[in-house]
């Protein structure tokens, strides 16, 4: 599953995990924080990711990551209902068509299925530019902190 010469889809690992926790904090940490303050940053992405219980998602889920030059430079997940849980790209990478190639291959994966997702204020331009549609608007409390996120569906 090749995207350009450089970049390569393949199925998550379960020696992945590590690496996708710590890309997903320094994701939230950079890119979303012209749009969170540091206070939902840091109850978003605390840099305290249950490793056991984030394996276990991602294996049951149908999860890839993007490899380039041997580094993981995205990741994303969808489970069987048509959720798509998380989709992350490397700080070091954004604007590059990572995050289209991992959509497209996890959408692809249950082509015909209504596709929904929980979208950050970062994330939804490009959601809609994909022709996602915005459902509603919401709050969601993370330790006790509340941060803005778009229901989003296709």
């Amino acid at each position: 599953m090749e995207i350009e010469e450089y970049v390569v889809i393949r199925k998550y690992k379960q020696s992945d995990c590590k690496d996708l926790s710590e890309l997903f904090y320094n994701t939230v940490h950079s890119i979303n924080a012209k749009d969170y303050t540091k206070e939902q940053l840091n109850a978003w992405a605390t840099g305290r990711v249950d490793l056991t219980e984030w394996n276990k998602s991602l294996l049951e889920h149908y999860s890839i990551v993007a490899v380039k030059d041997e580094v993981i430079v995205g990741f994303g997940d969808i489970d069987k209902t048509g959720y798509l849980d998380r989709l992350y790209v490397h700080k070091n990478y954004q604007n590059q068509g990572i995050a289209t190639a991992i959509c497209n291959e996890l959408e692809q994966a249950f082509d015909g299925i209504k596709i929904t997702t929980h979208a950050s204020v970062t994330a939804q331009p490009f959601f809609i530019g994909r022709g996602y549609k915005v459902v509603k608007e919401q709050q969601v409390v993370r330790e006790g902190i509340a941060l803005t996120n778009y229901l989003m569906e296709k």
